[in-house]
């Protein structure tokens, strides 16, 4: 069976499911597939938390809003934050945010991504867009001025525009030969929830150590603050010496690493290892293709940003689309598919390289670095102005902003 669509994304997930949304006014016959079920699951507000969060920005926020999903993911459970306070653990240099510095509520908030994806799965199955899931692609290859795909099931399916929203694996990108520049961090990421004896005081923490970053991102349960969602990235070593370790060697390790700022560190859910890998897409479009999110590109998960790049392609991707489709233009044309590469990888490669390097600096041993890395936190500590931009960067209040993601 053939089935035919203007337009395919293949990727449910977060970005997947949030372009589809974007583009449900557009007029375009739309399919939406992915592996999965594509099924919402009932929420129990006692569940432990699921392992994998991301820090929503207001930008990501807003576009959430707009798509309709944000009340279905506020209505399961989203803890706001207000500061984040940064420190080298091996100095003495640390500084604050705070979201009244730009006279804002809140910096973001942290949410489970299966709560996100639940609250954009509600919505996507109240519209007439086609979900077809557990269709894992095959094969896809150019059929006249068309893509052709096949699924493992037999069926196939037809469409001049793909959209590539499967993840940092993309079988797309790899099917269409798309290159990418890619890295190893040479660190891996142990990511767990976990209680502790003090509250997060809605503050999202952040330590610098010797072996790599450690973040302890606030979550919220029945009013109470005293859960956590922490990454801590180190190498690859240390991760399997950390994962091989009983509960409570676990939370003696965790606690001391993290310096006890938030007390005891009392109860840890199972532990995930992520090798973590940075790459970015040569080109994020070519003729009838286009790449978003993590298909185009996979950072480093230090300051939360990934998804929030991702909301950001969508938003724009669906701008450009809808526009170019009430001029009359052929939307695979790659002239048009362009307009969004030109205004998101800038700013995706800016955000790529600052991670990166603020990665390495806190990285590096040289006692001429270590000074810098000091000196520089205490320098912008004492900076309000500087501070602001950052904040201002973090909420997604600058920059060519799609008008999905404008206040």
């Amino acid at each position: 069976m053939e089935m035919r669509a203007d337009l395919l994304i293949v990727g449910a997930g977060m970005v997947g499911s949030a372009l589809a949304l974007a583009l449900r006014h557009s007029g375009l016959q739309i399919l939406l597939l992915d592996g999965g079920p594509l099924a919402v699951k009932p929420f129990d507000a006692q569940a432990p938390f699921e392992p994998r969060v991301s820090a929503l920005s207001a930008a990501s926020q807003r576009i959430l809003e707009r798509l309709g999903a944000w009340d279905g993911i506020a209505r399961r459970r989203a803890t706001p934050y207000s500061d984040m306070h940064v420190w080298d653990g091996s100095g003495t240099g640390q500084i604050h945010f705070s979201a009244a510095s730009v006279h804002a509520q809140v910096l973001g908030h942290i949410v489970e991504n299966r709560v996100v994806q639940d609250g954009l799965l509600e919505r996507l199955h109240d519209s007439d867009i086609g979900l077809l899931p557990n269709a894992r692609l095959e094969q896809l290859r150019r059929s006249g001025d068309e893509w052709l795909l096949s699924l493992a099931d037999g069926r196939t399916l037809r469409a001049p525009l793909v959209i590539a929203a499967d993840g940092a694996n993309s079988a797309v990108r790899r099917l269409t030969g798309c290159e990418t520049r890619e890295w190893d961090y040479l660190h891996h990421a142990i990511v767990t929830s976990v209680r502790c004896s003090a509250g997060h005081q809605a503050t999202a923490w952040q330590r610098f150590t010797d072996e790599g970053p450690l973040a302890f991102l606030p979550l919220s349960r029945d009013g109470q603050q005293d859960w956590c969602s922490i990454v801590w990235s180190t190498t690859p070593e240390h991760a399997e010496q950390l994962m091989a370790l009983d509960e409570a060697a676990f939370l003696q390790a965790l606690e001391r690493a993290f310096e006890g700022r938030l007390g005891a560190v009392l109860q840890a859910d199972p532990r995930l290892c992520v090798p973590l890998r940075q790459r970015h897409a040569k080109r994020y479009v070519d003729e009838g293709l286009a790449l978003i999110g993590d298909a185009a590109h996979t950072i480093h998960p230090l300051a939360g940003q990934g998804v929030n790049l991702g909301f950001l392609d969508a938003a724009v991707l669906a701008e450009v689309l809808v526009s170019a489709s009430e001029r009359g233009e052929r939307l695979a044309d790659v002239k048009v598919l362009s307009r969004y590469e030109r205004r998101r990888m800038p700013h995706n490669l800016a955000l790529m390289a600052a991670m990166e390097g603020f990665e390495r600096l806190f990285q590096a041993n040289p006692l001429p670095l270590r000074w810098l890395r000091n000196s520089g936190l205490k320098l912008v500590e004492q900076m309000p102005e500087a501070k602001a931009l950052f904040v201002r960067q973090a909420l997604g209040l600058s920059g060519d902003l799609p008008d999905l993601a404008k206040a």
